[in-house]
């Protein structure tokens, strides 16, 4: 069971603010799941227009975070890492589900679980979780290429 603080993080995912969406993993079990952190705070840059009255933590940023998580267990799964030479794409989202709203103060509870890898293609069945609810649910397929 491995967990990764933001240090270890940062060496593994190529994002950073304001879309680097995972703060720290608290279990990962190699080519099979990942849970992970995502701490959502008043001071996020997308509350600002996401709404001024009732801020709310867009759908799509929390199926990004998902995607950050998943990259993790593939980059893990590899025994590998980012490099300039390489990009990790999101390549389809499929049963998208939104069940609850995301606001500041929520812990975002990140599961993702593999379901298959073949030639640099990945298919995870992934949730987020607040205090319990799944705030979303997908399946997601992401696909490593390496770039010219």
């Amino acid at each position: 069971m491995t967990v990764m603080d933001i240090h270890k993080i940062l060496k593994q995912l190529p994002h950073r603010y304001p879309i680097l969406l995972v703060d720290r993993v608290i279990e990962l079990e190699k080519g099979k799941s990942i849970k992970a952190v995502k701490n959502v705070t008043i001071n996020e840059d997308f509350f600002n227009g996401h709404f001024p009255h009732r801020p709310v933590m867009p759908g799509v940023l929390m199926l990004e975070a998902l995607a950050q998580a998943a990259a993790l267990l593939a980059f893990d799964a590899l025994d590998a890492s980012p490099d300039e030479n390489s990009v990790y794409y999101f390549a389809g989202i499929d049963g998208a589900r939104f069940k609850r709203p995301v606001e500041p103060g929520d812990q975002l509870i990140l599961q993702v679980e593999m379901l298959r890898m073949k030639a640099g293609i990945f298919k995870f069945k992934a949730a987020a979780l607040v205090d319990g609810e799944v705030a979303v649910e997908a399946e997601l397929t992401c696909a490593m290429r390496t770039i010219a």
